[in-house]
Order: C-alpha cells, then sequence, then structure tokens
C-alpha cells in the first residue's frame, strides 16, 4: 500500500470515527456533539491544508507522490459535506477491465472510501450528485488546484497612536429625581348659590373666585410613596341688600392633604393620611354683624390608618386614589368660643376628639378632549355622629387659558344644629367663567 491509499484510508477513518464517537453522544448533549462534530470537520480540513501548503512547498516530494503533478483537487469530496456521488457506485458495479490509459488510482481509491461510506453509513449523506446538477453543476476535471494571482494595489500607512490624554476625567453622577411636581391655577367670576342653612354661612350672588393647587408627589418606584396637595380657595362678593358689610366671602378653604404609602401590591398601598383644613377670613351672612365662621374656627386635623387603591380606568382616562381607613382620630378646634356649640363642641369648649373610621375618595375622569370632572368624597363616622362631604367639579375648557367650571357640593354633617328645610344636609353650588392655567 502506497502512502496516497495510505493516507485516503486514514483520512476516512478519522471521518467515520469523528462522526461515530458524535453519533453515541447524541443522547447525552446534543449541544456538544454539534460542535464536536463542526470542531472534527474543522481540523481535518486544516490539516489537508496543510499537507497540500507542503507538498507545494516541496517539489521534489510532490513529483514522488504524484508523479510531477498537483495535488488532486478531487479530494474535497471526502470532506464536503457528505454527498452520493454516481461515480462510485459505477466503478463498483463495473464488470470491465480499465483499457490502458484508463487507469487512474487516485479515482479509484476516493470512489472506494465514498462507497464504503455509502453502504455503512448512509445515515451521513446529505445530499446528491443529481441535486448539485440542479443548482450549478459538477466539476469532474479537477486536478490541478485553481492559482489566484493577487496583486497589492496600495497600501495605507499605519497611523500613530492617537496621543494619551492625561488630563483627569470627571464623572458626572446624576442622582434620580422622584419628585414631581403640578399646579392648577384659576380665576373666575361666577354665580353663586348656598343653602341657607350653609355652615360657613354666605348667600347666592354673584362673585369672584381664585384658586391654587399645588401638588409635590414623591414616588421612588420600589415602595414608597409620599403625596401632598395644597388647595387655597378664596372668593368674595359684593350684594346691593347688604347695608352692613361692603364684601364678604363666598369661598373660603385653606386644605392640606397629605398621603405616605408603603406598597403592599401592585395597586394597594397601606397608608397614613393627614388632613387639615381651615378657612382665610370671616364668614358672614348679608345685614348681620355675626360672625359664622373664621380662621381657626373651626380647624379640623384627621389622622388616619389603612389603606389606598389607585384607580387607573378607560385607558388611563379616569384616575385617582380610594382611601379606606377603619382607624381614624379627628381634632376639632375653634378659636372663638361662641361658635363651639354650631361646629359640634359642648358650650365653652374650644377642643374636640373623636375617634372612628374614614374614607376619602379622589378622582379625576377626562369625559372627552375638553371636558373633565373632579370629585372627592370624604366621609367620617363615629358611633355618635357622621359627617359627609362630596365636591364635584366639572370643567369646560375652550381653550388653554379660558375655561367654564361647574362645582356641586353637597355636605352631611349630623353634629350640627338641624335646619327645619334641609335637616342635616346642606348645598352650595356656583358655575363661572374665567381664566385658568395648569402645568
Amino acid at each position: 500500500m502506497n502512502c496516497r491509499t495510505f493516507t485516503l484510508i486514514l483520512l476516512s477513518m478519522c471521518l467515520l470515527s469523528a462522526h461515530a464517537q458524535n453519533r453515541r453522544t447524541l443522547d447525552r448533549n446534543m449541544e456538544y456533539q454539534q460542535y464536536q462534530l463542526i470542531k472534527d470537520y474543522s481540523d481535518s480540513l486544516m490539516a489537508y491544508k496543510l499537507r497540500i501548503d507542503s507538498l507545494l512547498a516541496a517539489t521534489d516530494s510532490i513529483g514522488q507522490l504524484y508523479g510531477g503533478t498537483h495535488p488532486e483537487g478531487r479530494f474535497y469530496q471526502l470532506f464536503a459535506p457528505m454527498t452520493y456521488y454516481h461515480q462510485p457506485a459505477k466503478s463498483a458495479l463495473r464488470y470491465a477491465v480499465y483499457e490502458e490509459g484508463e487507469n487512474d488510482e487516485v479515482r479509484d481509491e476516493i470512489n472506494q472510501v465514498l462507497m464504503n461510506i455509502y453502504l455503512n453509513r448512509p445515515d451521513l449523506v446529505v445530499n446528491s450528485e443529481g441535486r448539485l446538477r440542479r443548482v450549478g453543476g459538477v466539476n469532474n476535471d479537477i486536478i490541478a488546484p485553481i492559482q489566484q494571482n493577487v496583486e497589492l494595489v496600495g497600501q495605507e500607512p499605519v497611523a500613530d497612536d492617537d496621543p494619551v490624554d492625561d488630563a483627569p476625567v470627571e464623572v458626572l453622577v446624576k442622582k434620580p429625581n422622584f419628585w414631581q411636581f403640578k399646579g392648577d391655577y384659576f380665576l373666575q367670576g361666577l354665580q353663586n348659590y348656598i343653602s341657607g342653612n350653609w355652615y360657613k354661612g354666605g348667600e347666592s350672588n354673584y362673585s369672584l373666585l381664585t384658586s391654587i393647587t399645588m401638588e409635590a408627589n414623591y414616588n421612588n418606584k420600589q415602595k414608597v410613596k409620599w403625596d401632598n396637595k395644597l388647595e387655597m380657595k378664596l372668593g368674595f362678593m359684593t350684594s346691593k341688600g347688604d347695608s352692613v358689610h361692603s364684601f364678604k366671602s363666598s369661598e373660603d378653604l385653606l386644605r392640606l392633604t397629605s398621603k405616605l404609602g408603603l406598597q403592599a401590591s401592585k395597586k394597594w398601598y397601606y397608608t397614613l393620611q393627614l388632613l387639615a383644613y381651615t378657612q382665610f377670613y370671616r364668614g358672614y351672612k348679608s345685614n348681620d354683624y355675626r360672625v359664622y365662621s373664621d380662621f381657626m374656627s373651626p380647624f379640623t386635623l384627621n389622622l388616619s390608618l389603612g389603606m389606598d387603591y389607585n384607580v387607573e380606568a378607560f385607558n388611563k382616562k379616569l384616575t385617582g386614589t380610594v382611601h379606606l381607613a377603619p382607624f381614624a382620630y379627628n381634632f376639632k378646634y375653634v378659636d372663638r368660643l361662641p361658635l363651639s356649640t354650631k361646629n359640634g363642641l359642648d358650650a365653652g369648649k374650644h377642643v374636640l376628639h373623636d375617634f372612628g373610621s374614614q374614607f376619602t375618595v379622589d378622582l379625576k375622569w377626562a369625559m372627552a378632549e375638553n371636558i373633565s370632572w373632579q370629585t372627592r368624597l370624604y366621609g367620617f363616622t363615629t358611633f355618635s355622629r357622621a359627617e359627609m362631604e362630596w365636591e364635584n367639579t366639572f370643567t369646560f375648557k375652550f381653550n388653554k387659558y379660558i375655561s367654564t367650571k361647574l362645582f356641586i357640593y353637597p355636605r352631611f354633617d349630623d353634629n350640627t344644629t338641624r335646619d327645619d328645610h334641609h335637616g342635616y344636609w346642606q348645598f352650595k353650588e356656583f358655575f363661572s367663567i374665567g381664566f385658568s392655567y395648569n402645568f
């Protein structure tokens, strides 16, 4: 057996061994088997490339092994994806002896190796000569390798490395800002209606109203939320029928709402809420010197512990919170003693302490592009009394700065003096048009 035959047999045995080894390890680790097959195939190609390079460099060896010819290009059939060629089968089934000049030892050895694979490992054959001919043809006359004469047309000069800047690098670290600030302001003229038993006094008339609402909300996007809202409303009116007062307040509110929440689930928070409110100015009725309300008369502070539910509905057009507190402490202070009994305190007492439960519903619904509804429903109850307020503000925007507001405010408090006409219910409403701005 000459060196060329031995090389062919050795290479075929290596290929079969590598495939057989990969086949045995297929069930254990498919990923490793694929990697090993590719590695063996690449190594075989590299070994053959190195052999060709060494043969080309040694012409004497080429002459001894191949009779003065270049290495056989037909060896690619052993290293390309295994293909069924017609020639090995024809050679194996040929009954006539090759005539002189037809003998080709390289062809016979390649055909013998391929036929051995076809018979023993048909699962390795992934292609056929017929398919190759349909997509581009098969060359049977590749004897010598194709040499490409590549000329170097030019070489780019190698640039020196960029000089290193030894100046110190300033690192800018930006802390995330978890605060969000919002505000709403409006100044409007209004038509005002107040029931005769309204607990702060006043009367139905035309007046001027200004309102400022500011919010500072903290949310670290993890567990903690802290929402703060300050509401300030002050309105004055004049009345021809009032000969005692040149002007008096029609709307007067100073209210702070602060909620500290710890997230319990996606939309629920354990919440501690502080609610404090009073007014700016004295409250009168027409042609009456009596003061019905004043700054710190009354002043109410409510501290409650419960849970908040974040509301998001109608594609986030309806948003807000629902606060449910089974434990609430209510503190009421009246600076003017004559107003104590009117606000549910004992005569001559400035302070009232109450314990009970509380709820607050604060929602905003963008019903249309220029129409919105903002509502606040507040309730506090003890074993002896109940108090409820429902504020509704409908806003109709003409543009960014001009809007109309309709305000409807029913209120229930059975800790006050009962009215013969309205009972414990009180009602307030106004309709206004004017300037507004929000951010």
